[in-house]
């Protein structure tokens, strides 16, 4: 996991877990302690928020949960750095954290129909396929980095290299900063929880000027 301290237009902990490995979440909940905020963003939409809390936060029982292939793909891949749930611990943990604390938790990503059209404009119907093809094939061969971290960066470059893959990521990042500098108008203290991949283009622009961070798409 990496984290980071942020002070410009807000206090910020970024904290950016691996997605999947139930080590990341132990670090996450330390970070959380010592840090102490008054809300807690994650980058996830609405609806995975409310989801991952009404089924594996305050349910008596968690559901199944089937997996992609390339899902799978990745769980395979990362389980020789240790033990691998799904959903991602790191998130369920944080929101059983925040919930036990009574703390605030906001989705920070976009909702699913906004989410759409935001794949719409940056994707086109070539880049789609590649991005089909490119899926299948890491699934077929995950990357073999040495470490978790190495893993998690490796994996998001093997799915999503071409120039529109890259154009939403950086769309959905402005998106959460946006939201993230809106929390930090109303709260002291505000910890948002990403995936690691996200963490350099999240960090960026948290640091960036406030105008050319907060434009609107």
């Amino acid at each position: 996991m990496i984290t980071a301290r942020l002070a410009r237009d807000g206090d910020f902990l970024l904290a950016a877990p691996v997605r999947g490995l139930a080590s990341e979440a132990v670090g996450l909940l330390h970070e959380l302690d010592d840090y102490r905020p008054s809300v807690v963003g994650f980058g996830l939409s609405p609806e995975e928020l409310r989801g991952l809390t009404e089924y594996f936060v305050v349910a008596d029982a968690e559901p199944v949960v089937p997996l992609t292939s390339n899902e799978g793909a990745e769980v395979r891949g990362l389980v020789r750095f240790g033990e691998v749930r799904v959903p991602n611990p790191s998130v369920v943990e944080a929101l059983r954290w925040a919930s036990l604390r009574g703390l605030p938790v906001e989705p920070l990503d976009p909702g699913d129909d906004r989410a759409a059209n935001l794949f719409a404009e940056h994707i086109s119907y070539v880049e789609l396929v590649r991005r089909t093809v490119r899926e299948r094939r890491v699934a077929r061969n995950p990357p073999t980095p040495s470490t978790p971290d190495e893993f998690a960066l490796a994996w998001d470059r093997e799915v999503a290299p071409g120039a529109g893959s890259r154009s939403l990521a950086a769309a959905r990042n402005r998106y959460l900063v946006r939201r993230a500098r809106r929390l930090a108008g109303d709260h002291a203290r505000v910890a948002v929880v990403i995936d690691r991949e996200r963490f350099d283009g999240v960090r960026t622009l948290l640091e960036s000027p406030l105008p050319s961070a907060m434009e609107e798409e």
